[in-house]
């Protein structure tokens, strides 16, 4: 097992890791719209939902992965009213690929945010060697 780290995605707000590889698979903790300073950004669900997704490029980077590498996310949105605009911000940065995926409406968020999204991808193997 291996735990993963960047400075490029905020450090973690709990006793958990921005990412752990197991096993062939990367298993990303859920990314909140928190900059690598730990400064919340913005109040709107799309500039919330490309922060979150920048942060899990930079987790799955420092991995050794990428975005065409997931097999599974999860969305959890303060308001499902939200879905179609977090979906389309998404949906950019998946282009062609489409993981699977489940959307959840939840009562609260960390830090009150609107959008919280984690993932599970194929590990490099030969980035590990």
């Amino acid at each position: 097992m291996k735990i993963v780290e960047t400075k490029e995605a905020p450090t973690a707000i709990g006793p958990y890791s921005q990412a752990v590889v197991a096993n062939g698979m990367i298993y990303t903790s859920g990314q909140i719209p928190m900059d690598e300073k730990g400064v919340i950004v913005a109040d709107d669900i799309v500039n919330q939902t490309h922060q979150v997704m920048k942060n899990l490029f930079y987790v799955l980077e420092a991995s050794g992965a990428h975005f065409n590498d997931v097999v599974k996310t999860t969305v959890y949105l303060a308001n499902m009213d939200d879905f179609l605009k977090m979906n389309k911000v998404y949906s950019h940065y998946f282009g062609h690929h489409k993981p699977a995926r489940s959307t959840v409406a939840v009562k609260t968020l960390p830090k009150n945010v609107l959008v919280e999204i984690d993932c599970v991808a194929l590990a490099n193997v030969d980035f590990y060697i």
